[in-house]
């Protein structure tokens, strides 16, 4: 079992830890938008992904916890290595090329969305009206992201990597999907290494074979993007997300990682120059005011929160 999950630390640490959870994943995106302005996306995802792995691999050796994945567990390391860490974070970074942070952070965040819907078709979960409800508020939102006012539909490049994202979240919610119906052998935090180094094989393969070998120009900037992707935006945070998960309210962790999107587009706004407009506000207030009141905060609501979130944080890697 992994022992940092085991034993819930102080509330001061895993505060301080959750804020930097919420700060690394937030100001992933933009870290990610520096750098496929100079790597292909498959390069971007393939060298954070290597990166990540290496981190893992020393947090694992040095907690004693690098275990080889029991054969019950191999399913879901293809499952989140290829849906997630493969399919999203690839089509994620290619969205990016197109569009600017804050309407892509937005957009990764209608998963929530897709995943009701897909529970009720797949895992034979009907719906309780006030899922319903939120499902209905999240389109709302979407929906004002596409008005004419708010989306040039005669620009390509901004429908394409409007569309890429959409489909990453359409990825992301198929992930899961998958994990809530997997039954965990190992504790997820030992599978993760294994994943992400799964990952940045298939992509290395995938980026040699389309894009040829990287041929990159670095920068400090560059070097420090990927080195705060790969380092603070997946391996430590995943790994402070898990001593979180164990020490904090799962109604207190649900709600505080709704402020993942707002440090994104703060940081856009301030590292890259982007403008936050009012229909993007107003739309962000609307997806995420609809993943809250997806289930109520009653003790078997509060129950439902903590399955949920795991659902979510066993599979996120770089969201974030």
């Amino acid at each position: 079992m992994d022992a940092t999950a085991a034993h819930p630390v102080s509330r001061r640490l895993a505060c301080f830890l959750f804020a930097l959870v919420i700060l690394s994943w937030g100001l992933n995106w933009t870290a990610t938008k520096i750098i496929v302005h100079q790597v292909t996306p498959l390069w971007t995802t393939a060298i954070r992904c290597t990166i990540a792995s290496a981190a893992l691999l020393v947090i694992l050796l040095a907690r004693g916890q690098l275990i080889i994945p029991r054969r019950g567990d191999v399913p879901v390391v293809l499952a989140i290595a290829m849906l997630h860490m493969v399919a999203f974070s690839t089509l994620v970074a290619l969205g990016l090329k197109f569009v600017p942070v804050g309407r892509s952070i937005v957009l990764g965040y209608t998963t929530p969305i897709w995943v009701t819907p897909g529970a009720w078709l797949f895992l034979r979960e009907r719906p309780s009206p006030r899922q319903i409800a939120s499902i209905a508020l999240g389109l709302v939102g979407l929906a004002l992201m596409f008005n004419p006012w708010a989306l040039d539909w005669s620009d390509t490049h901004t429908l394409f990597g409007n569309g890429v994202i959409l489909l990453a979240a359409f990825f992301w919610a198929a992930n899961i999907l998958y994990v809530r119906a997997h039954q965990w052998v190992s504790t997820p935090f030992q599978l993760v290494f294994w994943q992400t180094l799964l990952a940045s094989g298939v992509l290395s393969v995938l980026a040699l074979c389309m894009d040829g070998a990287p041929g990159i120009v670095w920068s400090p900037q560059l070097a420090g993007a990927f080195l705060f992707a790969g380092l603070c935006g997946t391996a430590l945070a995943y790994w402070a997300m898990a001593v979180v998960n164990r020490s904090l309210p799962a109604v207190t962790t649900s709600l505080g990682l709704l402020a993942t999107p707002v440090v994104g587009i703060a940081s856009s706004t301030i590292g890259l120059g982007e403008t936050i407009s009012a229909s993007l506000v107003i739309s962000m207030a609307t997806i995420l005011g609809g993943i809250a009141l997806a289930t109520p905060l009653t003790k078997d609501g509060v129950h439902r929160f903590r399955s949920r979130l795991r659902e979510i944080l066993y599979s996120r890697r770089f969201e974030r």
